[in-house]
């Protein structure tokens, strides 16, 4: 017969789910849910996988996974994937914890499908404008509204390409929702109306309006969506099977749990608000993923465009890529790179010791990517903070294993 105590974490665990406002509005499932169950949400036993790589301690990354039962514990995130490692694949990784913890605890894998946020700037928007600059069909330098022609007059005419990478266009950082009413077509129409609120190039302003704007930039070039661009350009030739947009049913049966949503728990379906209204497909946001998928992007990028004789992308498009753009934010200066961040405010979750060379991204569900050529590694974080009660901590924890990551790795002389 099971004892009906419980240990400190499971305790935890389970006022987690008590304190959930989520969860309150779904008390049904909490009644029926058996103890065993709930008791069960609190086990936290990792699944850890180490590859060789000369000159690594083995033990490097033994705190790694202490520290993610701690955050978990502490109710910041229901469970995590890590994976670490350098242009020849994955030498460290570790999923522990749970994908959801209602209305049913499911544990993470190495496979969870993960809803990426704010990273769909960087590796579906950034990537299919780099390809069509190489291509030669725009220049950093153009001004959006000579492929948007509705994209023009009121200060528009000013904000380049260039402007909305790196979020110096001057535009507001997000448009009413009730600008999201009605056909994704509509939605479009009120984001070309947009005035900047100040003058393009002046100020640092994070903006998923300008990468609204950079999808339907890549609409107008290839009259594809972002979607299918980024599908068939980079995700689909890399082998990136687990890559996209809308995840289909056999991929959203191993999705992360985020929060809830017309009485639902959404799983496998984009959490932010204005993606969702576009029909799950955005520049911004809507893309999902994994550990392993986003490794084989990072090792291209660290292969400076090409990985397992494939190309994506021409080494010195990568290079500039990394370039540092110097912009001016709110209360100090900030250095972004083309489509991704470099250090800024947004940046906390970058490993301390990182090189100057490092490019990454965070995104509001609790994700993070983080690639450097300089120590030829990259560390990936993947969470779902926002179950089971629209809120948690990450960015903390994934600035930790960064630095960890880092450390290891600064101690080898690259060849």
């Amino acid at each position: 017969m099971m004892s009906a105590s419980l240990s400190s974490p499971q305790l935890k665990a389970l006022v987690t789910f008590l304190e959930s406002t989520s969860v309150r509005s779904l008390t049904l499932t909490i009644l029926t849910t058996p103890w065993f169950i709930i008791a069960a949400a609190a086990a936290v036993e990792p699944a850890v996988r180490v590859n060789h790589r000369p000159g690594i301690d083995r033990t490097a990354f033994d705190s790694i996974p202490g520290l993610i039962r701690k955050s978990i514990e502490e109710g910041k995130i229901p469970g995590a994937v890590v994976a670490i490692g350098d242009s020849d694949g994955v030498f460290y990784s570790v999923a522990m914890g749970h994908r959801q913890t209602l209305p049913e605890p499911l544990p993470v894998r190495f496979d969870t499908l993960f809803d990426l946020a704010s990273l769909t700037k960087p590796i579906a928007t950034a990537t299919a404008i780099h390809l069509l600059r190489e291509r030669g069909e725009i220049d950093l330098e153009d001004p959006l509204s000579l492929h948007l022609p509705a994209f023009a007059g009121e200060g528009r005419d000013q904000i380049t390409i260039r402007h909305l990478l790196v979020h110096t266009s001057g535009l507001t950082p997000d448009n009413a929702l009730s600008d999201y009413a009605g056909e994704p077509a509509r939605s479009i129409a009120n984001l070309l109306r947009l005035r900047p609120r100040d003058r393009p190039g002046t100020r640092f302003r994070y903006s998923d309006v300008g990468f609204m704007l950079l999808a339907e930039l890549v609409r107008a070039k290839t009259h594809q969506p972002i979607d299918i661009f980024a599908a068939e350009t980079c995700f689909a030739p890399l082998g990136m099977t687990d890559t996209g947009y809308l995840p289909p049913p056999e991929l959203r049966r191993r999705a992360a749990a985020t929060g809830t949503r017309e009485s639902r728990w959404m799983v496998g379906e984009v959490h932010d608000p204005r993606a969702y209204r576009l029909g799950g497909v955005a520049g911004h946001a809507g893309l999902f993923s994994t550990a392993g998928d986003l490794a084989i992007f990072a090792r291209m990028i660290l292969g400076r465009g090409s990985v397992d004789g494939i190309t994506v992308l021409q080494p010195p498009t990568v290079e500039e890529m990394f370039s540092p753009q110097s912009v001016r934010g709110e209360s100090s200066d900030a250095i972004r790179g083309l489509g991704w961040d470099k250090r800024s405010a947004y940046s906390s979750n970058r490993g301390a010791t990182m090189t100057d060379q490092a490019i990454g991204h965070s995104g509001f569900t609790g994700t993070s990517i983080w690639i450097d050529p300089g120590l030829d590694l990259f560390v990936i974080f993947l969470s779902n903070r926002l179950h089971p009660k629209e809120k948690g901590e990450y960015l903390p924890l994934a600035g930790k294993i960064g630095t960890i990551a880092a450390d290891a790795v600064a101690q080898i002389p690259l060849e």
